[in-house]
């Protein structure tokens, strides 16, 4: 049997390698090989065969480390850092394919445990990750995050995980990762895992997105005109709205300084985009700074609905971005939208030439009013300050002009019901203020007219009917 004793010790032919491959892909064929010393057989004949023999070499080993102890722990007495480091070292560089599977075998070492992990990445760290990170082959991105992710997990993970994030050592690494990722459209479970570590949980948001705008991969967008965010930056924004929004068990926790950044960075968006043309796409727009507005309001639109869903002690983050003015700055964004379409056209008999109807603003994307009041929703739920300063700045009658249907924003009407429940949700100043509301005026659409009849308001009740033109 080809397993049996020391299968490589003479020499192994291509068919021997591909039997010993096979038969390693299962745990009992990893046990099998681990008694007869395939291993260290095969990574002695790392470093000696010629070029063709390297791949199915490197399988094998990455095949014996996985979910296999006495493989794995084989792997560090052995020196398979070191070989593999052989192989990435030599010139002219390896192919994408043999980076690829070399890689796989480190992830497969390194989940072993702490000591195999320290040992990888005190050989591999920095130099190599790097050359490696700058192959920018979709074959390599997601091993590489594999890796990464792996080494910055438990035990002195948290410690490798700041040496990755430090601008000097680390960061352009991760950079890389980001930006190949976003040319070859790559978003497997292993950059989830890493940047949302990297982000999400840990505080390194903030450094990450401020070296994707220093590495300044500019979109050159004619909408946009001048840029001011990259589509490095709008990818990684992206990923993490993807990670919030299907994977939120999987989150342990959110970093109180990721939640403010992204408000920093809400304002600063808002501050850049211009609300003078309708858009009339969803995000992604293309153009950078409306889709990183967008992302930034869904962001927090998701971290509110993650606090909203667990139970923690300590201060809240939603109370820190509530402390840093997000409430403000969100109704101040609404109030100067220009009210939904159905609003608009029940106004059509009232004089729109004054100042204050010129210089409202339009929805710079499809969905941007519904994010903003999605938002105010969720920071609504179970908030008794929300509530009492949303009654105190006078703002009830701006979060009812968004219960209707808009063509521009679908279900804002269901956010905007919603909204409304949080606001009024054991809140008896706020109920007793909405029932003293009364109809000014009815609201009478094209649709209605079309069909003959019109919306008045009773005399006697104060309610609204129909009656026929």
């Amino acid at each position: 049997m080809a397993d049996q004793g020391d299968p490589l010790a003479a020499g192994a032919g291509e068919e021997t390698l591909e039997r010993l491959v096979e038969a390693s892909r299962t745990p009992q064929g990893r046990a099998r090989l681990a008694s007869s010393g395939a291993l260290g057989a095969a990574l002695h004949c790392l470093t000696d065969d010629p070029a063709p023999a390297i791949l199915p070499l490197l399988r094998l080993v990455r095949n014996l480390c996985a979910g296999d102890a006495t493989n794995q722990d084989a792997f560090i007495e052995l020196g398979g850092p070191d070989q593999i480091a052989s192989i990435l070292l030599r010139d002219p560089p390896a192919p994408a394919d043999v980076v690829r599977t070399a890689l796989q075998a480190l992830g497969n070492a390194a989940a072993a445990g702490e000591a195999h992990r320290s040992a990888v990445w005190a050989r591999f760290f920095p130099t190599l990750l790097l050359q490696v990170a700058r192959y920018h082959e979709p074959a390599i991105c997601d091993p590489l995050c594999m890796v990464l992710d792996t080494c910055c997990s438990s035990g002195g993970g948290r410690q490798r995980l700041a040496e990755l994030c430090n601008t000097e050592t680390g960061l352009p690494i991760l950079l890389e990762v980001i930006t190949t990722a976003r040319a070859v459209a790559y978003k497997g479970d292993w950059l989830y895992w890493l940047l949302c570590k990297v982000c999400i949980e840990e505080p390194y948001f903030p450094c990450v997105f401020m070296g994707l705008d220093l590495l300044g991969t500019l979109d050159n967008s004619i909408k946009c005109g001048s840029v001011h965010f990259t589509i490095d930056q709008t990818f990684l924004l992206e990923v993490l709205i993807e990670y919030l929004r299907d994977r939120p068990k999987d989150v342990s926790i959110i970093s109180n300084l990721f939640a403010l950044e992204v408000l920093k960075v809400l304002k600063k968006a808002s501050s850049l985009v211009e609300f003078t043309s309708l858009g009339n796409s969803d995000l992604p727009t293309g153009c950078s700074a409306v889709d990183v507005l967008g992302y930034s309001l869904v962001i927090l639109r998701h971290i509110c609905a993650w606090e909203n869903s667990v139970s923690h002690a300590g201060d809240s983050y939603v109370d820190s971005l509530l402390s840093a003015g997000l409430l403000q700055h969100l109704l101040c964004l609404l109030g100067e939208l220009e009210p939904p379409a159905i609003i608009r056209k029940s106004m059509n008999t009232r004089d729109q030439s004054g100042p204050s109807a010129a210089a409202r603003k339009v929805c710079p994307y499809r969905g941007y009013r519904r994010d903003l009041v999605s938002v105010i929703a969720n920071c609504l739920h179970g908030r008794k300050k929300v509530q009492d300063e949303i009654r105190q700045l006078k703002a009830i009658p701006l979060l009812l002009q968004q219960c209707v249907v808009d063509e521009d924003n679908p279900l804002v009407r269901e956010w905007g019901l919603w909204a409304i429940r949080n606001l009024l949700e054991g809140n008896l100043e706020n109920q007793n203020e909405l029932s003293e509301f009364q109809l000014q005026q009815p609201v009478n659409t094209p649709e209605i007219d079309g069909i003959g009849l019109r919306v008045v308001i009773d005399e006697k009740t104060g309610r609204p009917k129909l009656v026929n033109v």
